[in-house]
């Protein structure tokens, strides 16, 4: 939107009168917006006016390229900073292509009025520079900060200065004012503090330090400030005095720009450290350069641990965003799939839509694209990890293994074919994690199925009773310790056609029933009905097992709900009550199940307390509550008696 501008009054200046120039209502309206309400933070006015700063000294570049009298020295070339306390000011000062009156007038006279986007569309961008300033609105950002703004510019193409000044909705004067230099300068009068905001923090020296490191650490000229040091006194041994002295204070060429050959992994290293992505050493770096569909830069770390609170709902997820070498974006989570946020890094390119604040971006092809490149690469690191470090995948796994597992699940099996060849388990026979690819190559050849057992431990899964069978047939079976674990199997279905089948589900899918265990079930049938009954209100069936040999009961599960889940559920905030379908199995052959038939022929009162007694058993064994832990003590007492 162009906003044209009025006279309709004049100011008194010494001998002079100059022509206020008025914003229409419209424009009023619009720059109000501008200073209240498109920007999220008032420190982004630094980013704005550096990167404009930025623009005027490229300008000075691209004219070089076709203009033979004009040599482009870039260690000629600056942004300085200067913060003047007591004066409440602050100068951004730049040696740049600088504006005449006109071009003041246009760019800065008419809101959203874009001279940077006006030169992009006239020239060709070559050898990897970019224009960053698109909108026309940043600048206009320096009066969230500012009762005054006046810019001293002096173009390339004049002679003459011109100084551009306002008060903000009042409009803005223009006139001639002695610049000895082409460039502009600009300067803030900042505005006094207000019990809900701190405006001195503008002025400080390592405030705007942070500000520049933050966002425009890697604008390709050198941003200089006067920078308050210490030294000792001359001649005095514990005395020191302070003195300033100038300072280049951006990095200017990010370390993603150059050649990876160049690159050690000390400087990637470093360059982790210096983000301060995290205090740990990173286990691998990603170094990514692409330029085809969509261009862009991206350098990405695998921790090694996990990042304080990154479990939790307050961790806040995604990768730094740079259009330019301008930093747009704290945490972009939109670049990153949620099961692999652990990721630290950023990406810079010149081909995202931005929205006119620039700290939002437009949801367009060119993110999405970036963003599925970026998940197929960071998968393929993994991959090959995996192949060729296995000590460090397992440090890495170990620290973030649930998430991958997670975004299995919470997906409802969508990223199966991305996530299923990076999980491991704790393998029965190897006692050590081992991938679902390794698992089915060891299969028997009679074994239809791959089998789990779910538990709080391993060492507590090694004595599960429902393990014993499969043991004794030499099958091998993944232990599951995560609360997420079997909900993440529940969703992956199968593996290579291979159907996951639960230690404690009702089919293992291996025994037939031979006409011996028919009989023998058949026998018994009365005395199950009788078990059925009194245990009626908790299970469902009461039945022979053919799983276990040394122990007298166990608890399997029928239906989806498994009892780990139920575990899992029932310890949430908001749990519904959610039940498994559970079946109490008896050894026959066990001494145990030969006095409880005695029992219940000879003794109604001690069949019901043996009944409850072992149902109370495999409860227990599954690590769940006793019903009602008074009477399964009493139980135990009349035993004993």
């Amino acid at each position: 939107m162009l906003i044209k501008l009025r006279k309709n009054r004049v100011i008194e200046k010494g001998e002079i009168y100059l022509a206020v120039k008025e914003f229409k209502a419209e424009s009023k309206r619009l720059l109000d917006l501008v200073i209240n309400s498109i920007y999220t933070h008032k420190e982004i006015f630094l980013r704005e006016l550096i990167s404009n700063a930025s623009d005027a000294i490229d300008k000075i570049y691209y004219r070089a390229l076709t203009d033979e009298a004009l040599q482009f020295n870039k260690d000629d070339y600056y942004i300085k900073i200067i913060a003047d306390k007591d004066g409440r000011t602050l100068k951004i000062i730049d040696t740049g292509i600088g504006m005449t009156k006109d071009e003041l007038e246009d760019n800065l006279g008419t809101i959203a009025k874009s001279g940077t986007l006006a030169f992009k569309e006239e020239i060709e961008i070559k050898d990897g520079y970019d224009i960053i300033g698109q909108f026309g609105v940043g600048f206009y950002s320096a009066f969230m900060v500012a009762d005054m703004v006046t810019v001293i510019s002096k173009s390339l193409d004049s002679e003459q200065g011109y100084k551009w000044e306002s008060k903000g909705v009042d409009g803005y004067t223009i006139e001639e004012h002695e610049k000895n230099t082409v460039g502009t300068e600009i300067i803030l009068k900042i505005k006094e503090n207000t019990e809900d905001e701190d405006y001195d923090e503008f002025l400080e020296e390592y405030r705007l330090r942070s500000i520049i490191k933050k966002y425009s650490d890697f604008i390709r000229y050198p941003i200089k400030m006067d920078v308050t040091k210490t030294r000792p006194k001359e001649g005095e041994e514990e005395e020191y005095e302070e003195y300033t002295e100038e300072e280049i204070i951006n990095s200017m060429v990010p370390i993603w720009r150059k050649n990876k050959n160049e690159l050690t992994d000390e400087d990637y290293t470093n360059f982790y450290f210096e983000k301060r992505y995290g205090f740990d050493k990173p286990i691998k770096h990603i170094h990514i350069s692409a330029d085809g569909a969509v261009r862009y830069n991206a350098i990405m770390f695998i921790p090694e641990q996990i990042p304080f609170g990154y479990y939790t709902v307050e961790y806040e997820k995604g990768l730094e965003l740079y259009s330019s070498g301008v930093l747009i974006m704290d945490k972009c989570p939109d670049l990153i799939p949620d099961y692999f946020s652990f990721i630290k890094g950023m990406v810079d390119s010149e081909d995202l839509s931005l929205n006119i604040s620039r700290e939002m971006l437009q949801h367009d092809r060119q993110l999405k694209l970036i963003a599925r490149n970026i998940r197929n690469k960071i998968k393929n690191e993994l991959s090959n990890l995996l192949k060729t470090d296995r000590e460090k995948y397992e440090k890495f796994y170990n620290s973030f293994g649930r998430q991958l597992k997670y975004g299995v699940y919470s997906d409802f099996g969508n990223n199966k074919e991305i996530l299923q060849d990076l999980l491991m388990f704790y393998s029965s026979k190897e006692k050590k994690l081992v991938t679902l690819d390794e698992y089915v190559l060891r299969m028997k050849e009679e074994q239809k199925y791959i089998y789990y057992a779910t538990g709080e431990s391993n060492e507590k899964i090694d004595i599960l009773p429902q393990t014993e069978l499969l043991s004794e047939k030499g099958f091998e079976i993944l232990y599951l310790t995560d609360d997420v674990d079997e909900f993440a199997l529940k969703m992956l279905d199968s593996y290579k056609e291979k159907e996951f089948r639960s230690v404690s589900g009702s089919d293992l899918g291996i025994e037939d029933v031979g006409e011996e265990e028919e009989g023998s079930k058949e026998d018994n049938k009365e005395l199950f009905e009788k078990m059925k009954t009194i245990l009626s209100d908790k299970e469902k069936d009461v039945r022979i097992s053919k799983r276990l040999k040394s122990h007298p009961v166990c608890l399997i599960n029928e239906g989806e709900i498994s009892i780990e889940m139920e575990k899992v559920l029932s310890a949430m905030p908001d749990s519904q009550n959610i039940k498994a379908e559970k079946i109490l199995e008896i050894n026959e052959d066990h001494e145990v199940f030969k006095a409880l038939k005695d029992a219940y022929k000879n003794d109604e009162n001690k069949f019901t307390l043996f009944t409850n007694l072992l149902y109370n058993q495999a409860l227990l064994i599954e690590g769940l509550s006793v019903n009602n832990p008074v009477e399964f003590s009493n139980d135990i007492c009349k035993l004993m008696i």
